[in-house]
């Protein structure tokens, strides 16, 4: 299973979420700290969920982070859009 599947999964099961995209953003990042050939190592995630209602953005954010996991320390970067 590739990281962005492992994201994807750990994401819909947590949140349920009514819309969902994980995009490996790595290639734009070639040459830039933490790149690895190959790619998924940057990531841009945008989650739509009514779980988000009533959180604060750091609430929203420490959540996601939460429902990743040991999926975090191996990536390198990660952009999040979260919203209800």
């Amino acid at each position: 299973m590739t990281v962005t599947d492992e994201i994807r999964t750990c994401l819909q099961v947590a949140f349920d979420p009514r819309e969902l995209e994980v995009i490996d953003d790595s290639e734009s990042h070639r040459g830039h700290a933490g790149f690895r050939e190959g790619g998924e190592s940057h990531f841009n995630v945008r989650i739509r969920s009514a779980a988000f209602q009533g959180q604060s953005r750091v609430a929203r954010h420490r959540a996601v982070h939460a429902a990743l996991g040991d999926i975090v320390p191996r990536i390198h970067a990660l952009a999040l859009d979260i919203d209800v």
